[in-house]
């Protein structure tokens, strides 16, 4: 059996996340604060008492998340659990997936997300930009009533089957909603989130962006991450930074990174981070490939069990 690991990205967070774990496990929390004083932010206590708004602030979602998956991955580690094969992480994630197969440090990953995130909300006025989710149509077809609308819109993320995220400007993200429901969609929904995530809206973002990635010491992964841009693996540190460049204005590829895991031979893949978002997705990619899920003290002890 192969084991891959999957980290999750914006969209899992949730207020009291990780409670049960903590409260077993100490080190949780430790990972919380460390992560806390990278930034001068009191995280635990945002992901513990909210207020739900300021958690999901991408500025404050991106580093939590960070955080919670690291924190997991240091508990499943000092388990004595086996230790996987591959990584991959959605969006944010990715920098998860760094972290732990030692490419960076938590502070200097944390530091990261958190410049990354208040510069992608920054890109954008609030209410100019927009995301969507729709289900039930193919990538072309989503494609095809992106390129109709009018104005900026494009796929955003490539889920799984069935199920793309479109961002752009506000008017066009509507327009190639609704255009998508003529075509069939069985839901084009509007997201609540803070910015028209991975389109070509994002580039002040990855311009800026640039200078605080030069600032961090990036080596090679000890374990091998499936990046979003091109579901490939980065062959040296250049191309490491040029796929974390380039994730911040491009879709990501979740659908294809998936694949490429499994084809590289991961029949078991462990989401380690707040909830089962991407095992429901994996679900829909290939139902073949076991899941697991450490977001909470079952799920925690129903992966190391297995």
């Amino acid at each position: 059996m192969s084991l891959g690991f999957m980290f999750p990205g914006q969209g899992s967070q949730t207020v009291g996340m990780l409670t049960d774990v903590a409260a077993q496990f100490p080190g949780i929390v430790e990972h919380f604060l460390r992560a806390s004083d990278a930034i001068d932010q009191p995280l635990w206590d945002i992901v513990q008492n909210g207020p739900e708004q300021k958690l999901n602030s991408t500025a404050i979602t991106q580093p939590a998340l960070l955080a919670a998956s690291v924190a997991l991955w240091s508990t499943w580690q000092a388990a004595g659990a086996p230790c996987p094969d591959m990584l991959a992480g959605h969006s944010v994630g990715e920098y998860s997936a760094l972290v732990c197969a030692d490419s960076l440090s938590l502070e200097d990953g944390v530091r990261l997300v958190h410049e990354r995130g208040k510069l992608m909300q920054q890109a954008v006025p609030q209410g100019e930009g927009a995301m969507a989710a729709v289900l039930g149509l193919d990538d072309e077809q989503v494609l095809a009533c992106c390129e109709a609308a009018a104005g900026v819109v494009t796929p955003a993320n490539f889920n799984a089957p069935g199920q793309v995220v479109i961002a752009g400007a506000a008017a066009a993200v509507d327009d190639a909603a609704q255009r998508c429901k003529r075509a069939g969609a069985r839901r084009a929904l509007l997201l609540p989130v803070s910015g028209p995530f991975h389109c070509e809206l994002m580039k002040p973002a990855q311009q800026a962006f640039a200078a605080v990635l030069d600032r961090v010491d990036l080596v090679m992964p000890e374990i091998p991450v499936v990046h979003n841009v091109d579901a490939e693996v980065a062959e040296d540190v250049q191309a490491l930074r040029d796929k974390l460049m380039a994730q911040i204005a491009q879709p990501v590829l979740w659908t294809r990174c998936a694949q490429a895991m499994i084809a590289a031979g991961v029949d078991r893949l462990v989401e380690c981070g707040p909830g089962k978002v991407l095992c429901g997705l994996l679900r829909r990619i290939d139902r073949s490939v076991a899941t697991d899920a450490l977001g909470s003290l079952d799920g925690l002890a129903a992966a190391l069990a297995a």
